[in-house]
């Protein structure tokens, strides 16, 4: 079993990551901290989340007590929507960089399709409530991302959320220079994607799951949600194997090819997260898991469901 996925710029990518999405600060650094030491190398962040620079105040302690280098970490950053306009993508991979405390990026993500307006907002709003957006498209700003490669501030670009007519725009687009490595995407056996999945791949492109326990504690959560933790049928795999459900989850991405980011910050569930090389699920436990497919989303942003190039209108 690979413990990386091979980019299209032959670089690796650990196939299993901390995620870092609501993660507060606070609790981040040590969550970075107990997860070098767990021997993860893959770190997923975003300037959205909020929590970089303690994000990289962990990894600066590790490297200075030479517990890791950085040539073996691989680091992923985003870029958020009101950072659309040209000049500022640069300013905001800068920003990121400050925080982070590194001189470059693995991989820099657009980590939306749709732009929004210029601020300091997350999501701006008018008086009315109504979603502000930018006159920027996203096949502007791969034309600056582009750059960033050039300029050696990240190694490799790549997007997240993205359908795959949009794919399809990207990859037409005239005097495309780099290609995205990965889409980064909402993936578990209650979304399991196969048809994006599958047109990525057949392009090329590289996939990174995100909520791959269905995101228990999103903010959002709703007490008749389905819970994938709790899931009888899942359970009943993961005690045939003696792992957990959480385990079962991530060693089924995995065995699809998969890149994936579990976030945790308990350090017993960040190790245990990691513990998914040393078994097996059989092509019948897979076929089931990918069964419970029920195109169940965590992550809608529904406020920009109304907009042009909302990416969750397509079927995928």
């Amino acid at each position: 079993m690979a413990t990386f996925v091979e980019l299209s710029t032959k670089a690796k990518m650990p196939i299993v990551g901390l995620g870092t999405w609501k993660s507060s600060p606070g609790q981040v650094k040590e969550a970075v901290k107990a997860a070098i030491d767990a021997g993860y190398r893959h770190f997923d962040c975003a300037y959205a989340y909020q929590n970089e620079s303690e994000v990289g105040e962990a990894i600066q302690e590790k490297l200075q007590e030479k517990a890791v280098a950085r040539e073996d970490l691989f680091i992923v950053s985003k870029l958020w929507s009101t950072f659309f306009e040209k000049p500022l993508v640069k300013e905001a991979c800068r920003k990121t960089l400050k925080d982070l405390k590194l001189d470059y990026l693995d991989i820099y993500l657009i980590h939306w399709p749709q732009g929004l307006q210029a601020g300091k907002e997350i999501i701006p709003k008018d008086d009315k409530g109504n979603v502000l957006l930018s006159k920027t498209t996203f096949l502007d700003v791969w034309e600056a991302m582009e750059e960033l490669v050039d300029e050696g501030l990240v190694k490799a670009i790549g997007i997240s959320n993205f359908n795959h007519f949009q794919i399809e725009r990207l990859l037409n687009k005239p005097g495309l220079k780099h290609k995205p490595v990965t889409n980064q995407i909402e993936c578990h056996p209650y979304l399991t994607q196969e048809k994006l999945i599958q047109y990525c791949h057949s392009k090329g492109i590289a996939i990174t799951a995100y909520s791959p326990l269905g995101s228990p504690d999103r903010p959002w959560a709703k007490p008749e949600d389905p819970s994938l933790l709790e899931d009888p049928k899942i359970k009943q795999i993961a005690a045939k194997h003696n792992k957990t459900a959480a385990q079962v989850l991530i060693r089924f991405l995995i065995q699809r090819n998969l890149a994936v980011i579990p976030k945790s910050v308990t350090p017993a569930r960040i190790a245990e997260n990691l513990q998914v090389f040393d078994f097996q699920l059989s092509a019948e436990e897979m076929a089931t898991l990918l069964s419970f497919s029920r195109n169940w989303r965590v992550c809608c942003l529904s406020d920009l469901a109304n907009v042009e190039d909302y990416p969750f209108a397509a079927e995928y």
